[in-house]
């Protein structure tokens, strides 16, 4: 949080002054200890006016240990925005050169984010100039624990903060709104607390997030500061980051185990919240606090208050809020807090996670409750039946495990034949390829029929190769307890889902955003009863009609269509929160002549957000729809032909967030939308085709942020005084 940033305005000021001077080194080290600030002071290098405006291209890029090279180099691509799926298809050596490319003609910005050994950064310097020797107008900022990774850099120290410089941050944490320290004996206590510290903002914060839960109790804090005199006595090493384990022990019942399953997630991601929330209600760590009912709290609410709390004592860091409602979207954690998290969950038996570490020479795996997969390993080494959470963050059947299958003089000829199209190489690739899913619908096969008391079913690819499987077997049927399955971004090639899913009855989640360009949902899903969230696939096929009108309990669903699914069941959903539809949306039997004789189309008063993509929607079923979502806070229309705006008054109230992208409006939309009271933010891109566009005095009396992009036709902006 930029507010309770302190101490460094003149590291920053220096630091950009050096990266924005022409002749200024090209690569620059923030060296310093964990804790002190590095990442913050380099995320608020990169968003500083000047630099974004010195720059042609700029990326911020997690270095994870160990340091995956051709990640490192996708991420900084996209950071560029120019990634595409050539480059993902592409061999090291050309990605490499393609980067180093860009980096020798353009004015680019990279920043390295904390680089632990010099072995990474080698292996990293084949896609930058300057370390070959070439020349280059871009710049190279790395944060590191390691005061010697590059030698020829300009390495600038971070310190540790004054006293003073502590006490102001201690205040910023506990007192948000005032920034001042009630009492006399208060600010004695917190001064003594403050000074065990050292300077290291990191603890600092953290304990400033343990007393500002306190509400102000003397007695409270005495006992924190007790605490901290305690933990620094355990031993002779004792490091002030040491004392983050003060953090959890201070941590109330109800909320360990969801630090605890923070755990679960890599170095350096970045964890979505909606994702999260969904998987600690799947595994029952979070519980609704009453009976629900229309009205009552629900279990997505009560856990994010609990994540709420987390945040509050600083033992998560937010990365991305709701540009409408300010929510938490993404959050991260540090490296220090995650390595408590780590400690805590494996002396609790918490998780059982499987990395570099241990993944080439596991023995067979008792006993395990939850396990988290960041490495390919193969899974038949769980021995345990009572297996309740499966989590893969890595390639479901990497080529690395080919080689325990095919010698490894073919796996080199294909590497280096892959642009030869040959008989021979044909043979080869159906080899391989034939391999890989025989072995992966194996591994499928094993999940489903051995951890039948699994709730929790998760992947997350994180590479360009997702291929899965020839199909999904039937056997998922087996599963009858799983309150959560994603599939997202795996491809099958046999393009129809087995209709076993149909006795998944307990889920909760459903994430069919398979990687298949068109695949077969059959219609059971109408039997999920317990369904909250389901996202179906991008595209269906023609065949596919669902019924989902008893999906009472859903308050997510995204890519309906009227293709694929009957727009009657929408009014059954009462929960609806969330809705995006992706295709045709045409209405059934609909009056043209009065619109207020059709019934309503939205059977939700919670629905806050709506999306359009790539529909063709008559105008007037358009009204209709916005007419009939009269609590929406978001909506969004992409790819969506619409040749006018619907009058103001059809929209809803609450709305504060409106982008309107690619929907060849033949009319300026401004009259309708500068009279919707509430609208704070406001985006086109490529949004309408008239040259004109005006602007009232009395309009937008709430706006707070306007993007055009790529509004090729507007040639005057007329703007009253």
């Amino acid at each position: 949080m930029d507010d309770n940033i302190v101490g460094l305005v003149g590291d920053t000021k220096e630091l950009v002054k050096v990266l924005t001077n022409e002749s200024g080194c090209r690569v620059v080290t923030i060296w310093g200890m964990g804790g002190l600030g590095k990442t913050t002071l380099a995320k608020k290098i990169y968003h500083h006016r000047q630099v974004i405006d010195y720059f042609d291209h700029s990326a911020f890029v997690y270095v994870s240990q160990p340091c995956q090279k051709r990640k490192v180099w996708e991420d900084i691509l996209s950071g560029f925005k120019t990634l595409n799926d050539e480059d993902r298809k592409k061999r090291d050596e050309d990605l490499a050169e393609r980067l180093c490319n860009i980096l020798e003609i353009k004015k680019c910005l990279v920043i390295l984010d904390d680089i632990w050994t010099g072995e990474a950064w080698d292996s990293l310097k084949p896609a930058f100039p300057v370390a070959r020797d070439r020349h280059s107008n871009s710049k190279i900022l790395l944060t590191s624990r390691n005061k010697g990774i590059v030698s020829y850099a300009d390495i600038r120290e971070l310190r540790c903060l004054s006293e003073p410089e502590s006490w102001e941050l201690f205040q910023k944490i506990v007192f948000p709104q005032t920034g001042k320290i009630i009492g006399v004996e208060m600010k004695e206590l917190g001064e003594n607390m403050v000074k065990h510290y050292a300077g290291l903002p990191l603890a600092i914060v953290v304990l400033g997030g343990i007393l500002a839960t306190k509400n102000n109790s003397l007695n409270e804090w005495q006992k924190i500061s007790d605490n901290v005199k305690s933990y620094l006595k355990k031993g002779k090493n004792q490091r002030p980051e040491d004392v983050l384990a003060l953090s959890y022990d201070d941590l109330p019942p109800y909320l360990r185990p969801c630090f605890l399953y923070l755990s679960h997630f890599p170095e350096d991601y970045m964890i979505d919240v909606d994702r999260l929330i969904q998987l600690w209600g799947a595994e029952g760590i979070v519980s609704s606090k009453q009976e629900e009912r229309e009205g009552g709290e629900i279990v997505e609410d009560v856990a994010e208050s609990y994540l709420m709390e987390l945040v509050e004592r600083c033992m998560i860091q937010v990365r991305e809020r709701d540009v409408a409602t300010s929510k938490v979207k993404t959050i991260q954690m540090h490296d220090l807090m995650r390595d408590l998290c780590l400690s805590k969950a494996k002396q609790e038996n918490f998780i059982f996670i499987v990395d570099r570490s241990n993944s080439s020479s596991l023995s067979m795996i008792q006993k395990v409750r939850r396990v988290s997969v960041h490495e390919f390993f193969f899974i038949q080494c769980i021995k345990s039946p009572n297996t309740r959470s499966l989590l893969f963050f890595n390639e479901f059947f990497p080529n690395e495990a080919l080689e325990k299958y095919l010698p490894l003089e073919v796996l080199n000829y294909v590497e280096e034949h892959a642009k030869v199209w040959n008989p021979l190489f044909l043979i080869l690739m159906i080899s391989i390829v034939g391999t890989a899913l025989l072995k992966s619908q194996g591994i499928w096969r094993y999940m489903f029929n051995n951890f039948k008391l699994l709730r929790v079913l998760n992947y997350e690819e994180r590479t360009g190769d997702n291929l899965a499987a020839f199909k999904l077997p039937s056997d998922i049927g087996n599963l009858i307890h799983l309150r959560f399955l994603s599939l997202k971004d795996l491809e099958f090639l046999w393009k129809k889902l087995p209709s076993s899913l149909g006795n998944l009855r307990c889920l909760q989640t459903l994430d069919l955003r398979v990687a298949n360009y068109k695949i077969h949902v059959p219609n059971v899903i109408w039997r999920m009863e317990q369904l909250r969230h389901l996202y179906l696939p991008d595209i269906c096929k023609k065949k596919t009609k669902l019924k989902l009108g008893t999906l009472r309990k859903l308050l997510t669903l995204v890519n309906f269509n009227t293709k694929n699914c009957y727009m009657k069941d929408l009014i059954n959903m009462t929960n609806l929160r969330e809705l995006v539809i992706n295709g045709p949306f045409n209405i059934e039997n609909f009056n043209e002549k009065t619109l207020g004789e059709n019934p309503s189309i939205i059977g939700s008063k919670y629905l806050h957000s709506l999306f359009i993509l790539f529909s063709s929607i008559n105008p007037r079923h358009l009204v209709h729809l916005l007419s009939s979502s009269l609590s929406i806070c978001k909506l969004s229309i992409t790819t969506a032909r619409i040749s006018k705006l619907p009058e103001y008054h059809y929209f809803s109230s609450h709305l504060a967030y409106i982008r309107l992208e690619n929907c060849q409006l033949e009319e300026d939309p401004m009259p309708t939308l500068e009279k919707l009271t509430n609208l704070r933010i406001l985006e086109f891109e490529e949004t309408f085709r008239v040259n004109e566009m005006f602007c009232s005095a009395q309009g937008f009396s709430r706006l707070e942020s306007l993007s055009l992009e790529r509004l090729h036709n507007l040639e005057e902006w007329k703007v009253d005084e």
